[in-house]
């Protein structure tokens, strides 16, 4: 996540409203759709900010995402790029992490696959613990 912020620095945020309300409108607008679909997507997971950044927890940390100058970041484990490769071809990206360039529409259907993925996964070794 090394990428410095280029808006503000986000060490005392406490929400993840708190955290999007700090960004231009157009950025908010991206950043509560993505709320949204990940939610939508991962309904039993609790909202928290993690590593200063908005952060989906269930049976673990599902996926982060970050707003920067030019891009939203989004985490979603090595796994969840992993097994995504190719879908995430087009985009900047690291082992963790991809970059949607803001002025592009986000792939939302691709970010719903991606955190469906990471719910099971987290159950599975969830339920792998349990054994």
């Amino acid at each position: 996540m090394g990428v410095e912020r280029d808006i503000m620095e986000h060490s005392k945020i406490g929400s993840i409203d708190e955290y999007i309300s700090q960004f231009p409108i157009e950025t908010q607008k991206i950043l509560l759709k993505l709320r949204q679909v990940i939610k939508e997507s991962a309904p039993d997971a609790e909202e928290k900010i993690s590593y200063q950044m908005p952060t989906f927890v269930q049976n673990g940390n599902l996926v982060h995402f970050a707003a920067y100058k030019n891009h939203i970041g989004f985490y979603p484990a090595p796994s969840g790029i992993e097994a995504f490769k190719l879908e995430l071809a087009a985009y900047k990206g690291a082992k963790g992490s991809v970059q949607f360039p803001i002025g592009q529409s986000l792939p939302y259907e691709l970010i719903s696959k991606i955190v469906t993925f990471r719910v099971s996964e987290n159950m599975n070794k969830a339920k792998n613990k349990q054994q």
